[in-house]
This record gives structure tokens, C-alpha cells and sequence, in this order.
């Protein structure tokens, strides 16, 4: 199969604006594809790209100057969640995006161009600032893929964690008063990370990777370092 050109994606997409009832023409002082409609003063830009990419975007940003619709045409794309970050992206940008299925040549609109309001979501906003309120000092490094990172319930974990090391089997509400970990309790019974095992009812020790989680991730933060929750 021969590798799909932008040239491709053209009659597909003028094919379908003309069965919109546009006039349409290609390569418009820099444009891929221009269309208008007797009735309509404003011209449909349609810039064609075979990937989504920066350039794209660029180009599709650059056209609102001239039009307020402005599409991004692009081969149909495998992984809804891929597909749903792009048409995310192109509502906040105010772009349109429609994608090409190059075995037929089917056209899909995913999004119209159109005014975009972000809306703040109050529980996920709650949710940041409290992870940033509780946890101890700056762990991470910006930038961080494929790592562990180092999380406020984490640093209770290593807390609860660094207890036992130091004075075997415990009960939770004694390691919850002794390190300010009000959670303690739950978090060993819970035991997101295997570090922690049940030796009787209500009384939590440390296991072996629990021992290597210490060392994994140095220093425990002070329970006196923590933020006032």
C-alpha cells in the first residue's frame, strides 16, 4: 500500500463540502482548501495535514485571522482516547477537526469551530490543592515520566513504614499519634504498595518490600514538617 499523501484526503473532503452545498476550491493564497456558499459571507478553511501535529495546529490557528471556520482534516486515527484529546484540544482553540477513513474516503466531523469557556471543575481543583497543602517539601522533579512519584498518601505510607522499621508491630492509632498520620490506620489496611502486613487485629507490620520502599526512597519527611490540614 502506497504511503497516504495530503493530496489523498482532498476529494474526500471536497466531495463532502460539496455535498453541503459549497463551491470549493484547493491551494487559496496559502489555504489547502477554501469553500463558499452563496448565502454565507464566510469562507470554510480547511487545512489538511496526514498526522496531526504542531504544524497543523499552527496552520489552523494562523487561518482564524481570516475565517471564524477553520477545520483540521486529518486520517481517521485508531484509540478513542487519542481521538478524544485531539478534539479537546481543537474546542479550546475555537477549531473545527473532521477525520478522513482513507479506505472509502468517509468524512466525519468530530467538533465545529466555535467559542470555547473552559469550566473549572470545583472537586478536581479541591483534590490539587490538598495534595499540594499536605505534601512535605518538593520530592519530584518537574518533568517526570516513568517514575514513582512521591505523593502526599505516599509520604504517609513512608511514615507508617518508617515506624515499624523502628519499633516492629504496631498499632495504627499508636503510629497515627507518634508520626501525625491520622490516616494510618487505613492506609495499612489498605496496603496500596505491599509494604504492610496484619499480624493480629489492628496491630500492622512492616513486609520486605515495605523494608526496600525506605531505601528506595530515602529520607522520610518529619511528621513535625507536615502541613496544617
Amino acid at each position: 500500500m502506497s504511503k497516504l499523501r495530503e493530496t489523498d484526503l482532498y476529494p474526500p473532503v471536497r466531495d463532502f463540502l460539496i455535498g453541503q452545498g459549497y463551491d470549493v476550491k484547493s491551494e487559496v493564497s496559502g489555504a489547502d482548501v477554501v469553500a463558499m456558499r452563496d448565502d454565507d459571507p464566510d469562507p470554510v478553511i480547511v487545512e489538511l495535514k496526514t498526522g496531526m501535529n504542531l504544524t497543523l495546529v499552527q496552520q489552523g490557528v494562523a487561518r482564524q485571522a481570516l475565517t471564524d471556520w477553520v477545520y483540521l482534516a486529518v486520517p481517521a486515527m485508531r484509540g478513542r482516547k487519542t481521538m478524544t484529546a485531539h478534539v479537546s484540544l481543537c474546542r479550546r482553540l475555537g477549531l473545527g477537526l473532521m477525520t478522513v477513513r482513507p479506505r472509502d474516503g468517509y468524512v466525519e466531523v468530530h467538533v465545529d469551530p466555535g467559542p470555547y469557556t473552559p469550566r473549572q471543575s470545583k472537586p478536581r481543583r479541591g483534590r490539587l490543592l490538598r495534595e499540594f497543602q499536605r505534601r512535605v517539601g518538593d520530592p519530584n522533579s518537574g518533568g517526570s515520566v516513568g517514575v514513582k512519584l512521591v505523593t502526599a498518601y505516599r509520604q504517609d505510607a513512608l511514615r507508617c513504614a518508617a515506624y515499624l522499621a523502628q519499633h516492629g508491630p504496631a498499632r495504627g492509632a499508636v503510629i497515627a499519634k507518634a508520626q501525625e498520620v491520622p490516616r494510618a490506620t487505613v492506609i495499612m489496611r489498605d496496603d496500596h504498595y505491599g509494604w504492610f502486613e496484619r499480624v493480629e487485629r489492628g496491630v500492622y507490620g512492616l513486609t520486605p518490600t515495605g523494608r526496600a520502599a525506605l531505601d528506595e526512597f530515602g529520607g522520610v519527611p518529619p511528621a513535625t514538617a507536615r502541613a496544617a490540614e
